[in-house]
């Protein structure tokens, strides 16, 4: 969906009503426009209020409930009605849905199947299309073997999508047994992936950020777990379940996978809206994306997602050429990372992201246009990759750029 969604509920109950309303609010996707605590004046706060979807809370009085949603759609056509019941009766089901009701949902409402209730009325009836919520965009960085630099990539990508006031954004670390973000952002965080996977479902948005780690760029960490025995814990379900949750939350989404390409991570890929898969330009990395975007390619839907990036150019002379390179991945190189150890070295040691550790170092200007180039955004984007190309970073290290605006595979 490309813009808020503005919603007016409807709920006799004082209490249902406080929890539908704290997850509403809680949602940046969500304008809440109006409550209303009486069936018999809701029709004429949605005429009043004009908003996109109303929800209806009709266990108060079923009757008077269904005969409502027929009112409100009679009288403002373009509010679609979203219907919340304790019961999950398939004929009560049936009845809301000939009254004109859209969606249907059981007390208690599990906060991803509201988000995904609102994001089909959003996109089937109120015609705005895209992937996900509002600006709540998945990148996962992956790497094409361990010691590329992806942890670095991740978190300093992060950082220069929160700087930005419209954003707000969340690094979730998914190496659950050796993962350092918190290491390369200074933390100690309290809580971690275990601890949100396992009371997902009593978490509301207050609780959610309360149990996450805010650095002072304002990204948002959710850390692997302390301990190795509870990476055992966590399953696929319970990450598909926390990135819904994140995407109601926040407007970007980073999440660092490991080098394992285990189910979790492969949940992960399969929620993302890009993949960057972050390489350097050795013989056996290039091989190794040769693989992956092979497997890739058998997975529906993923390989479209994928964005090169090669990580350290201009190491050393010894390494093959950006050409060979690409004609070796048979795609197109997204993005370059230029090389420059001494910085990247200080902020990892020192624990303080590019943004604050050097920030007119080459690498930090490429990794800044990198974050606008993947933002969803789509003038910063095109600002930001005909930035990169007149960047000196090829006369600087000898080589020639590849442009990074072509999508790969097209």
């Amino acid at each position: 969906m490309n813009s808020v969604l503005r919603v007016t509920i409807v709920d006799p109950n004082d209490d249902t009503r406080e929890s539908l309303k704290g997850m509403l609010l809680g949602m940046d996707q969500v304008w809440l426009e109006a409550e209303c605590s009486r069936y018999e004046f809701f029709a004429d706060v949605v005429s009043q209020t004009q908003p996109d979807i109303g929800v209806v809370m009709i266990d108060q009085d079923v009757e008077r409930g269904i005969k409502l949603i027929s009112e409100v759609r009679e009288a403002s056509a373009k509010c679609q009605i979203l219907v919340v019941s304790n019961s999950n009766d398939g004929n009560l089901i049936l009845r809301v849905m000939r009254a004109g009701a859209r969606e249907f949902l059981t007390q208690p409402i599990r906060i991803e199947d509201l988000v995904a209730a609102l994001e089909r009325i959003g996109s089937q009836y109120l015609g705005r299309t895209g992937s996900g919520t509002q600006g709540a965009k998945v990148i996962c960085v992956a790497g094409a073997t361990g010691g590329v630099g992806t942890t670095s990539v991740a978190v300093n990508l992060g950082c220069y999508l929160a700087r930005e006031e419209k954003r707000n954004a969340v690094l979730v670390d998914l190496d659950l047994c050796l993962g350092d973000a918190d290491v390369f952002l200074d933390t100690i965080p309290e809580y971690t992936l275990v601890d949100v996977a396992q009371n997902v479902t009593r978490l509301d948005f207050t609780l959610l950020k309360r149990s996450l780690t805010k650095h002072s760029s304002k990204l948002f960490l959710l850390p692997r777990p302390v301990q190795l025995e509870d990476v055992d814990l966590i399953t696929a379900e319970d990450i598909s379940r926390v990135i819904g949750l994140l995407k109601a939350t926040f407007s970007h989404l980073i999440v660092d996978i490991s080098k394992s390409y285990n189910a979790i991570d492969l949940t992960a890929l399969r929620m993302a809206d890009d993949i960057l898969l972050v390489t350097q330009l050795d013989l056996p990395c290039l091989r190794n994306v040769v693989r992956l975007v092979t497997s890739f390619g058998d997975m529906e839907g993923m390989l479209d997602k994928v964005r090169i990036v090669v990580n350290r150019v201009g190491l050393d002379q010894g390494h093959i050429s950006l050409k060979k390179a690409q004609d070796t991945i048979g795609r197109d190189i997204f993005w370059q990372l230029p090389n420059d150890y001494r910085v990247m070295v200080q902020s990892r040691n020192n624990g303080i992201p590019l943004i604050e550790q050097a920030p007119k170092a080459a690498i930090a200007q490429s990794m800044q246009l990198l974050a606008d180039a993947v933002s969803g955004d789509e003038a910063a984007a095109t600002a930001a990759i005909a930035a990169n190309e007149k960047l000196s970073f090829g006369k600087l290290l000898n080589f020639l750029p590849i442009k990074a605006g072509k999508k790969e595979g097209g």
